[in-house]
């Protein structure tokens, strides 16, 4: 490490500055976790460096449980797996969690036999932190009451590569399951976005520690947005909300919340009172919106070809 001392007089004080290295930086995990070298990977793999961001943001340590209830393929485990925290996750889509059916990587069309969650941990040293991963409904949650989770880190399906989806009613469950689907999963209701933000935020309050973080992905339409539509609750507190450009009209904002208050039976349906609901609805229509400015963007190309 060095040091740079620099003295000057300036009558009738000495200042006196000291230079030095704060820290190093890990910018070499960029390329050694790079999704283009992972074992398993889907549609929605989380880019290595954003992966790091939010376990960050999600300030993991050694010893904590991180829970991603739409955990996909694992990206978000992974860097906090790195960080010396045990990981578990849930998802909905049974093939994603036993590695099954058609293959994301070009070139190939089935996954193999080894291509899963824990496979991934294996391949960067990191398997004895690794819990599980089961598939559930994250409108469900299937664990019992109380504090499990340090923090939360995932990033919800915007209904863009991948479908926002739920199980449906009980009927709608029997009939579909009648027609024995091939995935294992009988979904048949669609999930809106807003009610999942609603959701993860209330599973957050309930099930996070105190002092414990959520950290999340919320995409939003950039010529409607206002800070008003970020989801709140009266547990958490909104510690960042941080842009990352998708488009002109689209991006999507990482937000990071910190449990303040301790969850109670009254804070269930908190976040449905109107005044503070309404404004997440817009969320709903996000899936419309982008494919619209796509629309447009092609048809100004195509008419500038014209030209």
């Amino acid at each position: 490490m060095e040091w740079i001392l620099i003295m000057f007089q300036k009558s009738p004080f000495t200042c006196i500055l000291v230079d030095g290295c704060i820290a190093d930086g890990q910018r070499e995990l960029i390329e050694s976790y790079s999704v283009k070298k992972r074992h398993f990977i889907g549609n929605t793999s989380m880019d290595a460096c954003l992966s790091f961001i939010m376990a960050n943001h999600g300030r993991v340590k050694p010893n904590d449980v991180v829970y991603d209830p739409f955990v996909g393929t694992g990206g978000l485990l992974i860097s906090s797996a790195h960080f010396g925290a045990y990981v578990c996750g849930t998802d909905i889509d049974y093939n994603t969690i036993h590695g099954l059916g058609k293959a994301s990587r070009k070139n190939q069309k089935w996954r193999g036999p080894d291509e899963n969650i824990r496979a991934n941990l294996r391949q960067y040293g990191l398997e004895k932190h690794y819990l599980d991963a089961l598939v559930s409904d994250s409108s469900r949650p299937i664990w019992r009451k109380g504090t499990l989770f340090d923090a939360i880190i995932t990033d919800p399906p915007y209904g863009i590569r991948e479908a926002t989806r739920r199980m449906g009613s009980q009927k709608e469950t029997a009939k579909s399951a009648e027609k024995s689907t091939e995935n294992h999963t009988f979904v048949s209701s669609s999930y809106h976005l807003s009610d999942i933000f609603f959701d993860l935020l209330k599973f957050a309050a309930e099930y996070l520690v105190m002092g414990g973080r959520l950290v999340y992905w919320l995409p939003i339409y950039r010529p409607e947005y206002t800070e008003e539509i970020v989801p709140r609750h009266p547990c958490l507190k909104l510690i960042s909300n941080c842009e990352q450009m998708l488009s002109s009209h689209t991006s999507r904002r990482l937000i990071t919340m910190e449990k303040v208050k301790e969850f109670k039976d009254q804070d269930q349906n908190s976040s449905l009172l109107d005044g503070q609901y309404m404004p997440y609805r817009g969320h709903n229509s996000f899936r419309e919106k982008y494919f619209s400015g796509v629309t447009k963007r092609i048809a100004k190309e195509e008419k500038d070809n014209q030209k």
